[in-house]
């Protein structure tokens, strides 16, 4: 298999556009996504987004207070205990972005149907309640008849709601460690990133770590994503940060709650993008912008111990330089 490290600007600038339908993937509003990936979208100037999003994370946050998002399906809208995202809130009160809700059962069932290329997806999950009679998309239809159609059970003649499958244009999934070409293990809460990694058309690994492949051979069960369906990876530490990459840095709640204040504002926005988005062009420049005691703290994790069994095939950033430069 061809070696599929690429870095991260380049990655960006070929696999999105404006206008895509995008989609990322993580663990609730502090877990695993691919928010540095989120950052150079900013940076790259990308807009008129249709965003799949099964949890609201940061990165969503981001892209909203940017502009950058039209549309948006998504299964939650919050940020927990950092309150309501104030990008996100921004962006849809102002009439910029259309924002479709669906539960957190029925966002990764239309991921499903799409990797298994099903014509629709039975629900029970949503069947009933506003979330299928009203539609952001059709707002002056209700009860909305094409979100969440009825269908009857041909074995039972039980009814039930019909979801559409979802085929993203491009997911960009984080995960812990990747080899060059394209395996991936993820430590920690999964949430869609399996479906999400098969229906889409293309797909983008953000990864933490590189390993030799025979990690992937010593864990082939542990390998959720293969290579086959990967079309790029780029090795990005700290990627998730503000939010945690189980078993490598816990979220920084400091910066999590600075983040979300910011993004209220187009003022606080143009501010923090100017330092946080703007503000570095390599991995050593952002890391250096984290900062190497914030770092120190937030990899001083409970969770280290899972990374026990990897350690001895973690490629340092010279051999990943070389892999890089032999393409």
């Amino acid at each position: 298999m061809p070696n599929k490290l690429i870095s991260m600007q380049e990655a960006v600038a070929k696999y999105t556009w404006d206008g895509m339908m995008y989609a990322h993937g993580a663990a609730l509003p502090v877990g695993s996504d691919s928010i540095a990936f989120g950052r150079e979208m900013v940076r790259q100037g990308r807009k008129n987004l249709h965003v799949i999003s099964n949890c609201c994370t940061q990165q969503l946050n981001l892209l909203c207070a940017a502009g950058a998002v039209d549309k948006i399906e998504i299964g939650f809208s919050g940020l927990e205990v950092y309150g309501f995202a104030n990008g996100l809130r921004r962006a849809v009160e102002n009439g910029k972005t259309i924002l479709e809700d669906y539960s957190n059962l029925t966002l990764p069932l239309r991921l499903l149907a799409g990797g298994m290329n099903w014509p629709f997806c039975p629900t029970i999950s949503s069947y009933g309640s506003d979330q299928q009679w009203r539609s952001a998309f059709h707002p002056d239809e209700y009860p909305a008849t094409s979100k969440i159609p009825e269908i009857t059970d041909p074995f039972t003649g039980r009814t039930c709601g019909a979801l559409s499958p979802l085929k993203p244009d491009v997911a960009v999934i984080h995960v812990t460690m990747a080899d060059i070409h394209g395996n991936a293990i993820m430590l920690g809460t999964e949430w869609s990133r399996y479906e999400l990694s098969r229906a889409a058309k293309k797909v983008v690994l953000q990864a933490d770590l590189i390993v030799d492949t025979a990690c992937m051979r010593q864990f082939p069960n542990l390998v959720r994503i293969p290579g086959i369906v990967v079309d790029a990876v780029v090795y990005w530490p700290m990627g998730v940060w503000p939010q945690c990459s189980t078993g490598l840095y816990d979220s920084d709640e400091e910066h999590m709650f600075y983040m979300n204040k910011m993004l209220k504002t187009e003022e606080g926005y143009e501010e923090y993008k100017r330092i946080y988005v703007d503000g570095y062009n390599t991995i050593e420049e952002y890391l250096e912008l984290i900062g190497e005691e914030k770092i120190a703290k937030l990899k001083n994790t409970t969770t280290a111990h899972l990374m026990d069994p990897y350690r001895k095939w973690i490629k340092s950033d010279e051999e990943i330089e070389e892999l890089m430069e032999g393409r």
